[in-house]
């Protein structure tokens, strides 16, 4: 007996040494896996962000003989005495404010339909994703047309009133060219968010309902106290990204209407774009940039605060 503890404890450094070899090689091969998403954060987005937050103090251009010069807040005093900014802040929270839940709930609606156990649901699926899977400047380009004051859509709208009523120009009025601009976005992008509130629909499980349906629960009360609690998880994330989506506005009003017309359709992002590039000051668009962020990062936070799981 003495002879075998003896031996267990000759044993016990060698174990305890090819366990430490082990875990060494572990996380060794954990890093050189992660390596490569790490240097692309960095390098797509930490450097990006430290560089914009480093400019936006300076006087720097985007092509000039003269090196950049610290003026330290003249850029966002000058942010905050633009009435373009104040239009492009408008812009922004008003197009966010009416696409997140339109585009939320629509989707919402279509998960709901194509949730259902019918011949031909896939090919609906399908229908509805494809304008996801559509370049956003194709679909930029198409709906340009289309808003045209003699295309198709003032074509069916002259059809429908009998000649009596033939549309506006919808990109080129500033009434109409905002509403044009979030019905093309939404109709883009609803397919996407579809597919997530339908990823979260087939995780309940199907006992939930066989109980609300014993209960002699209504096609409501199902909803109400079954499937919206239950899509929790999935309401959070599909609002998140909305939000952020629909502040990020930019391709669609380069492609259909450079922020115009007397711009009533410039956003943020864009106005960002146009000063950095277009006008090459580029310390000003770092300072835009600066507030977008902050920006964004708060509605992000407020939203996660007020979806948050409440005990």
């Amino acid at each position: 007996m003495t002879t075998m503890l003896a031996a267990l404890d000759r044993l016990r450094p060698v174990r305890r040494t090819r366990t430490t070899s082990a875990r060494r090689r572990e996380s060794l091969t954990a890093f050189g896996m992660a390596t490569p998403a790490v240097a692309l954060l960095l390098v797509f987005l930490v450097v990006p962000v430290a560089l914009a937050f480093a400019l936006a103090f300076t006087d720097a251009r985007l092509i000039s003989p003269t090196p950049a010069r610290f003026v330290g807040l003249r850029n966002f005093t000058r942010l905050f005495d633009d009435p373009v900014f104040y239009k492009s802040l408008r812009n922004t929270v008003y197009f966010a404010a009416v696409v997140v839940p339109l585009q939320a709930g629509l989707a919402l609606v279509l998960a709901l339909l194509v949730n259902a156990k019918v011949r031909g649901v896939n090919f609906f699926r399908t229908v509805y994703f494809l304008p996801v899977v559509t370049s956003m400047v194709v679909v930029s380009l198409l709906w340009t047309f289309l808003y045209r004051q003699d295309g198709l859509v003032n074509r069916v709208i002259s059809t429908l009133t009998f000649g009596h009523f033939d549309g506006p120009d919808w990109l080129g009025d500033p009434a109409t060219a905002m509403p044009a601009v979030i019905l093309m976005s939404v109709w883009q992008g609803v397919g996407f968010h579809m597919v997530i509130w339908l990823a979260g629909l087939q995780t309940i499980p199907a006992e939930l309902y066989e109980a609300a349906d014993l209960d002699g629960a209504t096609r409501w009360d199902r909803f109400r106290h079954v499937t919206w609690p239950c899509l929790r998880e999935t309401r959070t994330f599909v609002l998140v990204t909305i939000t952020i989506a629909a502040f990020s506005l930019f391709t669609q009003i380069r492609v259909m209407t450079q922020g115009g017309p007397l711009d009533s359709t410039t956003t943020v992002v864009h106005q960002a774009v146009h000063t950095g590039y277009d006008q090459q000051q580029t310390a000003y668009a770092a300072a835009i940039s600066l507030i977008f962020f902050v920006l964004v990062l708060a509605v992000s936070l407020i939203q996660r605060f007020l979806t948050r799981e409440r005990d």
